[in-house]
């Protein structure tokens, strides 16, 4: 569905990208150089550099809190090894695209007709994509239906099955949610698809002169600021702080908005982490909306040379505890090679660490309608491959405290993985594929 960009404009956004050269260095090879600029541009925001906003957006954007500087920034700094970074992109990692097709199920639209009979009903589609159903209220969150991740269709993270329910057979939806503007989160194809339809798009701040160009109604749109609210229908959405950035490598990076939600309910509430690393506010979000019958986090895409960017699974199962959440989904995963680890590594470091807490997990396939609340034995069983996978303990995700490589969220042995969950003046969380434990500074 990825739109065929031009040539021009898309080479003319990839020179943009010539500050990298400084970054990186001269004394490099030239095909290592050549695959760095077209990488970060490819996975950019290249489109941001056709956005320009409005004075009175403009106005709005310039007189949010987090607005600083010229930029959107993050409460708490984050630290990036952009050589390892770029060098990891290159290599790639054992066992990190599927041979064999993934088991996924068949959406049935007939069954989304239907409402749930507990009230809550999440279909998950691979990646960040999925279809909540909460008190009556129908929600897509950062919906990707392209072949590719990607501004153009020829290059870019191809995905690795079809979508498991056409745009067309959805019944009809509320509220389409978007994360932030990264190509595997903002999807133009997509979005374009649902010009005519009838729902209201809630984005962060910025993100919605991008929907404006590619055709939405201005009326359809509502932007927030962290810990900004709107309604629709019976439920409360709100816009909470995510650790993460928007466009990528060039001067317009950063100039919208990232963050998660916290969807309220009058008998349900769901958190959708969005794209973030450990943050402080994870557990103001649990203390404001929490708790949560279940908490959509991301667990997979991560790399020890940008641990503040994503979570990782240990760090995914440590947020869902910090945000009062009694079961957890992980999301991320399952769709797209985005990060140097192996495919199924995500859920299976997410199972492990889980085993540290009282915190259940369920692992739907791709496509798989679930009520969380009503579980059964098939929410979470074991759809993909016995894969080789490396342990925390192997590779560790930790985040660093206030972007400060020296100085990280300190771990320490989980002893008895069948123990409750610790309390203590700080908070705790599991972290590890064989019982591996965060204590995290929080202030």
């Amino acid at each position: 569905m990825s739109k065929p960009y031009l040539i021009g404009p898309y080479l003319q956004c990839l020179m943009k990208q010539s500050p990298l050269l400084v970054v990186i260095g001269w004394g490099k090879s030239s095909i290592f150089v050549i695959g760095a600029l077209v990488w970060s541009s490819m996975l950019s925001g290249c489109q941001a550099w056709e956005t320009r906003f409005s004075d009175d957006r403009t106005a709005v954007i310039e007189g949010s809190p987090e607005w600083r500087d010229g930029r959107f920034r993050n409460a708490e700094p984050s630290h990036t090894d952009l050589p390892k970074a770029l060098l990891q992109a290159l290599s790639g990692a054992p066992e990190d695209v599927p041979v064999l097709p993934v088991a996924v199920a068949l959406t049935d639209p007939a069954l989304l007709a239907r409402s749930p009979d507990s009230g809550l009903r999440v279909t998950w589609f691979g990646h960040s994509s999925t279809l909540l159903e909460i008190d009556g209220v129908r929600i897509l969150t950062d919906p990707i239906w392209s072949e590719r991740a990607s501004p153009v269709g020829w290059l870019g993270p191809r995905r690795w099955y079809a979508p498991t329910i056409a745009l067309s057979q959805f019944p009809r939806i509320d509220a389409v949610l978007i994360s932030h503007d990264h190509y595997d989160h903002l999807d133009e194809a997509t979005i374009v698809a649902m010009r005519h339809w009838s729902n209201l798009f809630i984005v962060p701040l910025g993100v919605g002169a991008r929907l404006e160009r590619w055709g939405i109604a201005p009326a359809r749109i509502v932007e927030l600021g962290w810990w900004q609210s709107t309604r629709v229908g019976a439920l409360e959405v709100s816009l909470v702080p995510a650790r993460h950035s928007s466009g990528r490598l060039n001067p317009r990076s950063d100039h919208t908005l990232w963050g998660g939600y916290a969807l309220r309910g009058p008998q349900h509430r769901v958190y959708f982490s969005g794209d973030t690393g450990l943050q402080n506010a994870m557990t103001e979000i649990g203390r404001r909306y929490g708790p949560f019958d279940l908490a959509l986090i991301e667990a997979g895409q991560y790399s020890d040379a940008w641990p503040d960017a994503h979570l990782g699974p240990e760090q995914a199962v440590l947020a869902a505890k910090q945000v009062k959440a009694r079961r957890l989904l992980p999301v991320h995963w399952g769709l797209f090679k985005l990060a140097p680890h192996g495919w199924t590594e995500p859920v299976e470091r997410v199972l492990a660490a889980a085993r540290c807490t009282s915190l259940a997990v369920i692992t739907p396939r791709p496509g798989q309608s679930v009520e969380p609340t009503a579980p059964r034995p098939e929410d979470a069983q074991r759809w993909w491959p016995t894969l080789r996978w490396m342990s925390s303990e192997e590779r560790p995700i930790i985040a660093t405290i206030d972007g400060d490589p020296a100085d990280r969220f300190a771990p320490i042995t989980c002893r008895d993985a069948s123990a409750p969950w610790p309390a203590a003046s700080h908070d705790v969380g599991a972290i590890g594929a064989t019982s591996y434990i965060s204590v995290t500074r929080m202030r």
